[in-house]
């Protein structure tokens, strides 16, 4: 058993955090969630410095490495800033449906434009009166010869209006039972007829990143965009969330490492009743619980990465690990803002912000009440 990164992956570790503090400036931060604006230049330059996608094979523009790279970059950038970092990182959401089931041709066509920082890309999974169940949606895709025509609409879809493709999921046989055994994966283009687009308004946190309701009206679409097999959709969508959510871990993660980071170069600097803040023991105390969070949390995301990187895939470890790295991003920014007192409040010392941005990480790829679901599913196993 070895707890050390590889000289490569210690690499990419040192250029992912050289290139996140030259680039994810302050105060452009706080001027993009200002004005909820995606960070375009710098995504853009991280696609081509190959920051993006390196879990893609290099065929597709990718670097051939593992998920575990993969969330180390996510986990470097996220920590030198939560807004740039979690909109540089989820820029490729979804992608990893093409990856991992779609054609050749799919391959092709649309993963080489998002691991260049081209295109960003998109899942739409979540429905109005559906929320987390995606077991049942009302989406649906008729086939009419060599076509699909979906009408629906999805919400709180991240990229949304922005994304040049949605990997969405909808009913393709209403009369399937149970109803999930007949959703289809479907790729559709952002500039197909009868799609549109609507931001779904002012959000907590995450202000860099598009978050919108997408809806569908007699869209046509060839049915040699279906990702995977017909009527597999839901196990694909599955299957991508155990590795979706060691995504969203070492976002979560990063944010923890970032708002930790503010805190104690803060309490070393700041002096109250003629000492360091950093010298009263409940404050070395509050560092101490949080550092141990942070580590137990990186820990058990690494362990994740690499073990689905090795093989088979354990659905109870990356929801363990989505679960404990996004209560820990709350938990210990929510310390940091405590530990800077009413400086701790305000917009310019940042910590507000990653509370903001961490909450999100406890919410979407499933709720942390879905993680404990899947988590109990698997350590009580069938009951006879």
């Amino acid at each position: 058993m070895d707890f050390e990164l590889t000289k490569s992956q210690k690499e990419i570790q040192k250029a992912a955090r050289e290139f996140a503090k030259g680039e994810f400036d302050k105060e452009l931060a706080l001027e993009l969630d200002r004005k909820h604006e995606f960070p375009t230049k710098i995504w853009q330059k991280a696609g081509d410095l190959g920051f993006l996608g390196v879990h893609y094979p290099e065929e597709y523009s990718g670097q051939g490495l593992g998920v575990l790279e993969n969330i180390i970059i996510a986990d470097e950038f996220c920590a030198q800033d939560s807004s740039i970092g979690s909109a540089v990182v989820l820029a490729s959401f979804a992608t990893e449906c093409v990856l991992r089931f779609g054609s050749e041709e799919l391959k092709q066509k649309y993963l080489p434009p998002v691991a260049e920082g081209k295109m960003l890309s998109s899942g739409a999974f979540t429905e109005p009166g559906h929320g987390s169940d995606i077991t049942s949606l009302d989406t649906t895709a008729v086939r009419e010869g060599d076509e699909w025509v979906i009408n629906g609409t999805k919400t709180f879809i991240t990229n949304g209006g922005m994304a040049g493709f949605y990997c969405t999921m909808c009913q393709t046989d209403e009369n399937a039972q149970p109803s999930y055994r007949g959703i289809s994966l479907i790729l559709v283009e952002a500039e197909r007829e009868g799609l549109s687009t609507a931001d779904v308004g002012d959000k907590m946190g995450i202000h860099t990143m598009a978050t919108a309701e997408v809806n569908y009206k007699d869209v046509r679409v060839p049915v040699t965009n279906t990702i995977g097999e017909e009527g597999k959709g839901f196990y694909h969508v599955l299957e991508f969330f155990d590795e979706s959510r060691i995504l969203v871990a070492a976002q979560a993660l990063g944010i923890a490492q970032g708002a930790y980071n503010r805190a104690l170069a803060y309490v070393k600097e700041r002096e109250q009743f003629g000492r360091k803040i950093a010298q009263f023991q409940v404050t070395q105390h509050k560092l101490a619980d949080m550092a141990t969070k942070i580590e137990l949390a990186r820990l058990i995301t690494y362990k994740a990465a690499w073990n689905y990187d090795q093989g088979p895939i354990d659905p109870k470890l990356t929801s363990m690990a989505k679960m404990y790295a996004a209560r820990t991003a709350v938990e210990v920014a929510d310390e940091a803002i405590q530990l800077l007192g009413g400086y701790g409040y305000m917009t310019e010392y940042e910590v507000e912000r990653f509370y903001r941005d961490a909450k999100i990480t406890e919410l979407y790829e499933g709720t942390k009440e879905i993680q404990k679901n899947t988590i109990a599913s698997a350590v009580i196993g069938k009951l006879k």
